[in-house]
């Protein structure tokens, strides 16, 4: 009989993994290439991506280096519900919940791992002249405002 029981992985492995599956796709670099960066093999980053594998501290920092980002960026954007309870942003994020509910319309939490997610940060970050990456901006949260004005006039409505 086999003893060993297969684990859950953690959140936080599974967030952490989810974020440098995203900057190395950002950067159009290969599991390949990222193992070879950090002199693993890409079965490894894969099981690092999945949340499979849980990174040590000194691997973390060679990937951070390898896709030329700082440590904290696999730590942006975690779910409150996968911080530690003592966290000082989770107790800060509890206490605004509310307000901020009532103020914004819930945003999808892995949206920033969506293709065309992806592909319209690609297009925007490909943008040369700073004066139109602006404007492109400003259209993008006018057509996101236009969209949210039509879902509150339905939600009024019904």
């Amino acid at each position: 009989m086999n003893d060993e029981v297969e684990k859950e992985s953690h959140p936080i492995d599974v967030h952490v993994g989810k974020r440098v599956r995203l900057r190395r796709t950002l950067l159009r670099m290969s599991q390949e290439v990222l193992g070879d960066k950090v002199g693993i093999s890409f079965q490894q980053i894969q099981k690092y991506e999945r949340g499979v594998n849980r990174i040590g501290a000194s691997r973390l920092y060679e990937i951070a280096v390898a896709l030329d980002v700082p440590v904290t960026f696999f730590y942006d954007d975690m779910d409150d519900s996968i911080k530690p309870v003592d966290d000082p942003e989770r107790r800060a994020a509890q206490s605004n919940k509310n307000a901020a509910a009532s103020s914004d319309p819930a945003i999808e939490p892995d949206v920033i791992h969506r293709r065309d997610v992806v592909t319209l940060v690609r297009s925007y970050d490909a943008i040369a002249s700073d004066a139109v990456r602006q404007r492109a901006l400003e259209v993008i949260q006018a057509l996101g405002g236009q969209i949210r004005r039509r879902r509150s006039a339905k939600d009024v409505e019904s």
